[in-house]
């Protein structure tokens, strides 16, 4: 798990492998089982996490107590916590495990003490932070202005993987379309 870690700081970073190795020796990685609550909405959160391997999904209980599935983050891909430093702290989505993770775990009340050590850390987690930022603002355009068949087609070319890896109850949430519907629209496009 640690090279999928070295490989993806040296995409964003040109730290040697022993300043690597430094900043590896304090983060800590943790296994969770399928089904695992890393946040519960309306708590506070007091991590954020980096998919080494494995499923979560993020998600939130609508006025009709309705499940809607918002996002998956898979391998590489990291949840970052963005209101931790906001009075009303708590979260809006819940994230759970939908596949046995492996996940390296950041307490966010360590995060200051960490980029003050680490201070090319601290750069190197606002890079990969704008451009997530830049692919979500992307997508979300995209999602708006695509219709249920388009966001399907989108999803197949950009994540086929999810397609086995989730349940298409939740798949279909995320794309804002009926279980019925994706099954349909799957059909028609293979």
């Amino acid at each position: 798990m640690e090279d999928i870690l070295y490989k993806y700081m040296s995409k964003w970073t040109s730290l040697n492998k022993e300043y690597q190795q430094s900043i590896m020796n304090e983060i800590r990685i943790e296994q969770f089982a399928k089904g695992a609550v890393l946040i519960e909405q309306g708590d506070v959160p007091n991590a954020c996490y980096f998919i080494l391997k494995g499923c979560v999904r993020q998600y939130s209980i609508d006025e009709d107590g309705r499940e809607v599935t918002s996002n998956f983050y898979t391998e590489e891909q990291a949840i970052a916590i963005f209101n931790h430093h906001k009075p009303d702290k708590t979260s809006n989505y819940s994230f759970v495990c939908i596949e046995d993770s492996v996940l390296v775990v950041g307490d966010l009340d360590k995060e200051k003490d960490m980029y003050n050590k680490h201070p090319q850390l601290e750069s190197m987690t606002r890079r990969m932070i704008e451009e997530n930022f830049s692919e979500v603002q992307e997508e979300y355009a995209a999602f708006i202005a695509s219709s249920p068949e388009e966001r399907v087609k989108t999803l197949l070319r950009k994540r086929p993987t999810l397609i086995d890896r989730v349940p298409q109850h939740q798949l279909a949430s995320n794309l804002g379309i009926t279980p019925e519907s994706l099954s349909r629209i799957k059909k028609r496009i293979q």
